[in-house]
Parts: structure tokens; sequence; C-alpha cells
């Protein structure tokens, strides 16, 4: 749908087993960011511990490295383009720190499209009241089963319900014998461990906001509870251990939900020799192989647009040419022109198919569809110069086979003029480099191979169908009638 560019940037994010420490994740996110001084394509990057880049969860967790490549001028030796970096550097990182979930990306190719490139798909648990651990199962069930396609390099999540947490019980009894108000314990628990907004105040010229929590030495375990109290209805303090319970269990630290469902994202690449529309079908069929009742899934990112758009390409070539005809059956007052016109438009897109077919890294895409509709107009606009010499001059009664061939000899040069301007404005496209050099040599071969076909073929092929359909159009009557009446004087003038 959309190929993948080279921006010059990629990302290297990684979970650690859940529960891990912030200074874990920081000496494992220097010891990354080391290995990477040794990667020759690296021009500077930038570590973030706490953040994961995929689902943009805050943890303690997780990290990510921001990486900058070098210039692309400079990167034209083997294993350096992001494409070859991004398999090579997960390769590598992942045999080196096996205890992470270490992840290597590119950007979307769109900014916007989702968070990295590649597929998206959205998991969903579409009937209520299901356990989280059930959905965590289900999750890997079919991550697991999708990785076994062939069509599939990679796909991976990092939704997880393993995260260590404690559930904190409030006995509602004892809160009660003892007049402790519910809302006065969780808005101290609330404070103390977690934080409470206060106001607002200016000082220096600066504005500055003021939360209350408990210091750091007072929340970093579950018994500092026992220093917290909580002032009930007769102005006594009494402490939280007394009114709650606590048991250590496993659960989600983060639960996304997608159209209201709960759900998680798996994200994935395709691999070579197949295209994003090969990976979609693939997750369908799995889906549909493996997914239990009361699962559903939907996609996102460039997936989507791709499911929305792929339908309407041949509604777009239909217009596209629908219009065409019209426009000139109008300018010529004719039916029988255009399809002497448009009939050269497949010419066209015969080199440019056999272009996207010989040249190794292209594929059908978007940028191609549009390159294909661009020669509508384009090979139209060659067949248009002959056809339209020769149309007024079997008008004025030369004789047709006559007309088509000088139509040919006269309007050659014309042809193949402003053709090699075209294929000369559009080389840059074809030797693009940088960020969204995919995109524009990709439009620019379909263009140029069009082009070149139908300059070269039209030239042969376009007077036989202007021949046979005239012919056809017109009948003998009334190309006899036409000769009968042919003044070589208005046509000497005509042509003058």
């Amino acid at each position: 749908f959309i190929p993948p560019e080279d921006e010059g940037r990629i990302f290297v994010t990684y979970d650690l087993p859940e529960g891990s420490s912030t200074e874990r994740t920081v000496a494992v996110l220097k010891e990354v960011m080391k290995t990477l001084d040794s990667v020759k394509a690296v021009q500077h990057y930038a570590g973030l511990g706490g953040l994961n880049v995929v689902n943009f969860a805050t943890k303690s967790n997780s990290a990510t490295v921001f990486i900058q490549l070098k210039p692309w001028d400079e990167r034209k030796g083997e294993g350096e383009t992001a494409a070859e970096l991004v398999p090579m550097l997960q390769a590598k990182l992942s045999a080196k720190f096996k205890e992470a979930s270490m992840i290597v990306i590119s950007p979307p190719a769109i900014p916007g499209l989702g968070n990295t490139g590649g597929f998206s798909f959205i998991l969903q648990e579409r009937e209520a009241g299901g356990d989280i651990k059930t959905f965590e199962q289900t999750l890997q069930n079919f991550t697991g089963a999708i990785n076994q396609r062939p069509e599939i390099a990679r796909a991976f999540s990092f939704f997880t319900a393993r995260t260590p947490s404690y559930q904190l019980t409030i006995d509602r009894e004892k809160a009660k014998k003892l007049g402790v108000q519910l809302s006065d314990i969780n808005n101290t628990l609330q404070t103390y461990m977690g934080s409470a907004y206060i106001n607002d105040f200016t000082i220096y010229g600066r504005n500055f906001r003021v939360l209350a929590q408990a210091d750091t030495n007072y929340r970093t375990n579950i018994d500092n509870i026992g220093q917290y109290f909580v002032r009930n209805r007769t102005g006594e303090m009494v402490p939280l251990s007394t009114l709650t319970s606590y048991k250590v269990i496993e659960n989600a630290q983060l639960i996304s939900h997608y159209n209201l469902f709960r759900s998680a994202e798996i994200n994935g690449s395709t691999k070579p020799g197949y295209s994003s529309g090969d990976a979609i079908k693939a997750l369908q069929e799995v889906a549909a192989q493996t997914l239990p009742q009361g699962y559903g899934y939907e996609f996102s990112g460039l997936s989507r647009e791709e499911l929305l758009s792929g339908s309407k390409t041949i509604y777009i070539f239909m217009l596209s040419i629908g219009f065409v005809f019209l426009f000139l059956a109008a300018l010529y007052e004719s039916w029988s022109v255009p399809f002497s016109v448009l009939l050269a438009v497949p010419l066209g897109a015969f080199g440019a198919i056999l272009f996207l077919w010989l040249k190794p890294g292209l594929t059908n895409n978007v940028y191609a569809q549009i390159g294909l509709i661009t020669l509508i107009g384009l090979a139209a606009k060659n067949a248009i110069l002959i056809v339209e010499f020769a149309k007024e001059r079997v008008d004025l009664g030369m004789n047709l086979e006559k007309a088509t061939l000088e139509a040919v000899r006269l309007r050659l040069r014309p042809i193949v003029m402003t053709s090699m301007a075209f294929i000369l404005g559009i080389l840059p496209l074809l030797f693009a480099s940088g960020a969204g050099a995919a995109s524009r040599q990709t439009i620019g071969w379909t263009v140029f191979g069009g082009m070149l076909s139908a300059t070269l073929l039209a030239i042969f092929i376009v007077p036989v169908l202007f021949y046979l359909i005239t012919k056809f159009a017109y009948g003998k009557a009334k190309l006899a009638e036409l000769e009968a009446n042919y003044n070589p004087a208005k046509d000497e003038h005509l042509h003058q």
C-alpha cells in the first residue's frame, strides 16, 4: 500500500521483566547505547527510560532509544540502509540482552498513521466481564499462530497481564464501627501513595504547581500504610493498617480500549516477497481460525487505510477514463475519436507494469497507482497529436489511409520532442535519495516506463486504431462522399 521509507531514523524499544526497577532499566539502556557505538551507520542517539514508544506506556521496566542515522550519501555501503539495519540490530540486541523483549522498528511511512511501520492489528474482547488473564492467553495464542505464517516476518505485542501489584481491600464494616468515612480512606491513600493537586502559585515571575505526596521513604513499601492515619468522626486518628488488608496479584499495568472494547495492539512486518495485502489476508485467516467466541478484531493505521481504499482503486480508474472520454467527446463532437485516443492508454500501462516488475524494490503501491492515473493523460496526449491531425484531413476529404500516414509523418517530431522533454524532466525522480525516496522512485519509474512505452508503441499502434475505428464509424459511403468533395487548397491552407 505505502512503501517503507528510509527516513534516516529508527527506534529501539524494550521491556524488561515485569516489576523491574528503574535502576535496572537504565543500566540496560546504557549498555544498549554502548552497543550502538559500534554501528557505523549511526550518527547519534538519545535514550529515554520509562517510555515504550510502541504503545506509549510509561513503566519502570520500559525504555526507548531514538537513533539518528548518518546522511544518506554516507550510508551507501552494504547493510547501512534503514531496512537492513533494523533486522541486523534486532538480531544483535536480542542475542545480547536475552532478558529483555527487544524490538527494533522504523517509523511509519506517513506520520500519524500508526506508531511503527508495517501492519497494525487490534485484538478486541467484545464481551464484557472477561478475565484479563484469559485475554492475555488469547493474545499469546494468536500471536504465536500468526508468527507461523510464511507471509509474516514477525508479529509482536507489548501487552501483558503479569505486572506484580498489590490489591488493597478496605474493611468496610470495621471502618463503619470506628466512624471512618470511606472517602477519607481513599483520599488519604491517593494523597500519600499517589499525589493530590493543591493549587498553583507564582513567585519570581514563574508559576509553580503544588502537589501533596508522601516522601519517597514513606511510599516505597506496602508496609508504609501503617504510618498513614485517617481522622474519624470524633477527631481521633486511626491507622490505615487497621482498616485495610492486601495481597500480591498479577495484573495489566496498561489496558487499552479501541472503540470501547478492551484491546491489545499487534504490530509486525512482512517477509520479503510478500505484500502488505498478503499480511492482512493472513491475519484475517488466522483470526477466523483461532479467536474464540466473544473476540473480534480491527485494523488501524496504514492497514486500516489500505482496507478502506483498496476496493476503491478500480472505481478511480474507471472514473478517470470516463471523464477523459467525455471531455474528448465534447471537444471533437465525436464518439469515435475518444476511442482512438483512449485505446492508447493500455500502451502506457503496459510499460509502467513492465518496469515495476523488472525494477528491483518496486511494488504496486498507491504511488504506482497514482502514476498509472497520470499516464491516462500522458498517453492520451500523444494519441491526440496524431488523431486530431488525421481527423481534420479526413473531414476535408483526404483519403483515410493517406491522412493517417501523413499525420504520423508530420506529428512524429512533436510527439518525440514533448515526450523526451517529459522523460528528461522526471529523471530526478528515478534517482531520488533521502527521506521519501521510495515513493518518488516508485511514481518516477512508473511514469517513465509508461511514457517510454506509450511513445514508442503509439507511433505504430495509434494510427492503426484510428484507421480501423474511423473506417467503422464513418462508413464507406461517408468516406467516399468526403473524398469526392476533397479540395487540396483547403488542406494546404490548413497545413499552413
